[in-house]
């Protein structure tokens, strides 16, 4: 990389400098303002008196988001790693929908053109990226997947137990027609919704669905527990503050995310041994 790609690179995809950070704040102010367009734009009433000015404003979003969009590309050492990223098929499609729109005319496709538009507020996810908090969540239910997958197979186990038992206690005169129906009753009451289209009527019946009611209670913080104690894992990997600003950022930064503060080694080397 050129050492103008490389700058470029540490300013889009980074927020270890001040640039990059105030880089990622400009842009998530135009897709929270684009996003509220949108939301906007679906109001009938609003609709009708600024059509048009939602549709200047929305081509301005969408041209902004393509040259971010294209910058990236250029920018990126493997551009196709990031094309066929996560984040790339996002960025891509919160920019397809307002082109894809140019090429369908006609009354009856107008349905397919409001389900392109409906595809902008595909932007919401781009504002994740630049929340330290929502990256430690994200990390924190990747590692926790395993264990709460184990979970919800467990919970499945009981929930289809629970129905089949009910099914067989109420019967079709009480309204469980099927073990699947029944099954249906069962994951509401276990997750204590409790609907009330399906309720037991005979004293066996009562008894299975409050025993129902008592393992959703034991069971429902289990996946919390999970994510928690992951979070917890994560958390450590911050740096506790800037000596500047007090502001935390991520052991491998290089510079206070608020203030552009430099850490030296020495910094880094005190903050991966807490």
């Amino acid at each position: 990389m050129t050492t103008l790609k490389r700058k470029w690179y540490k300013i889009i995809f980074e927020a270890d400098t001040k640039a990059g950070k105030d880089f990622d704040v400009a842009l998530l102010i135009f897709i929270l303002l684009s996003v509220a367009v949108v939301m906007l734009d679906s109001v009938a009433a609003i609709h009708n008196r600024l059509s048009s000015l939602f549709l200047i404003l929305e081509w301005i979003f969408t041209i902004l988001f393509t040259l971010e969009y294209v910058t990236r590309i250029v920018v990126h050492p493997k551009p196709l790693r990031y094309i066929f990223s996560f984040w790339g098929m996002v960025d891509l499609l919160s920019i397809l929908p307002t082109y894809l729109g140019l090429f369908v005319a006609g009354y009856h496709y107008m349905i397919v053109v409001r389900i392109f538009r409906l595809l902008r507020v595909f932007r919401i996810f781009k504002m994740v990226r630049f929340n330290r908090e929502s990256q430690i969540l994200l990390k924190s239910l990747s590692a926790s997947i395993y264990k709460v997958s184990i979970f919800f197979l467990a919970l499945l186990m009981v929930v289809v137990i629970m129905g089949t038992i009910m099914y067989v206690v109420e019967g079709e005169e009480n309204g469980f027609n099927s073990i699947p129906e029944s099954i249906y009753w069962a994951i509401i009451t276990v997750t204590t919704v409790g609907y009330g289209d399906m309720v037991p009527h005979t004293v066996m019946g009562k008894f299975v669905s409050a025993f129902s009611m008592i393992i959703g209670y034991s069971i429902i913080a289990i996946p919390t527990g999970i994510v928690t104690a992951e979070m917890t894992k994560n958390r450590r990997k911050i740096r506790k503050g800037c000596p500047d600003c007090g502001n935390t950022n991520k052991i491998s930064a290089n510079y206070c995310y608020k203030c552009g503060y430099h850490f030296s080694e020495k910094h880094r080397e005190a903050d991966t041994k807490k």
